[in-house]
């Protein structure tokens, strides 16, 4: 099978070296014979994303050397490359969802949830709010919508209790995170009528034939909720590659608000990307 890998940026603000890291891996993976990039704009918070972020985020890519055969400057057979440009592949995933009876409308808020998840307290300080099992609906509930928007609600994927989702990564090795205990029943489409991550994700990387992700460690639980989905929908799941996650000093991940480590203050800086690329080849020789 041709490997197919994806550049998914988030245009709400500069890159930085974390990302850069994660970018030059993924287009490293995809660099061999008979393999193809794609770059799409992960565009979907219209509050928060911008255009000048947009240019800016290909002038970083191109500026650390990275090429792609697919994307919003470039076209290819799988445009619009904008998830703000590709409702209809959300709002046909979700249809199906609903019929199969996998998703129910939730009027709940996540105040509500993390309220819930406080009686008595979470363990952990850092530990993710479960969605209480009593609040679910009865099966079939929302069948009936036509639309995500007809109600002033979230729609929520209907978890398997108790069931391990295990999955190998490429880097991270073998993960399972169980249902009902690391995550609860979880938004795919929101009430302000925008889909969430979760959907939109697993929507655009089948459509466009994504054979393996590689992104941030961040996201391995995601990649639980994401297999349940892709299962719900009929459709395989790519392979999975994690990238552990750049740290700062105080051994915090860093942030788009960490200017000093923006991708934009480093080219202004004069640095050389071909410096950390080196240092990367090292840290992933298999790449």
């Amino acid at each position: 099978m041709p490997y197919r890998g994806r550049l998914a940026p988030t245009p709400t603000g500069p890159l930085h070296l974390g990302h850069a890291r994660t970018f030059w891996l993924a287009a490293a993976r995809a660099a061999g014979p008979n393999s193809a990039l794609v770059l799409r704009m992960e565009d979907l918070d219209a509050a928060r994303c911008r255009p000048e972020f947009a240019m800016g985020v290909l002038k970083d890519l191109r500026w650390l050397g990275l090429q792609w055969d697919e994307g919003p400057d470039v076209g290819g057979p799988h445009a619009p490359y904008e998830q703000s440009r590709r409702r209809e592949f959300y709002l046909s995933a979700w249809k199906r969802l609903r019929d199969g009876g996998f998703i129910y409308p939730c009027a709940r808020s996540r105040a509500d949830v993390q309220r819930a998840a406080l009686a008595p307290h979470i363990e952990e300080e850092d530990a993710e709010p479960i969605y209480p099992a009593e609040w679910r609906p009865p099966h079939g509930t929302g069948g009936d919508v036509v639309v995500p928007a007809e109600l002033d609600a979230n729609w929520r994927f209907r978890v398997p209790d108790g069931e391990v989702l295990a999955f190998e990564d490429a880097l991270q090795g073998p993960q399972a995170f169980t249902a009902g205990r690391d995550f609860g029943d979880f938004v795919v489409w929101r009430r302000d009528d925008v889909p969430a991550y979760e959907l939109a994700v697993v929507a655009d990387d089948h459509a466009m034939e994504i054979s393996e992700v590689v992104r941030g460690a961040d996201l391995l639980k995601s990649t639980a909720r994401q297999i349940l989905i892709y299962r719900a929908l009929g459709w395989t799941p790519p392979a999975w590659c994690h990238a552990p996650l750049m740290l700062d000093e105080k051994g915090k991940r860093l942030a788009k608000r960490n200017e000093a480590m923006s991708l934009a203050k480093l080219r202004e800086d004069g640095e050389d990307p071909r410096e950390w690329v080196e240092t990367w080849k090292k840290e992933f020789p298999l790449a």
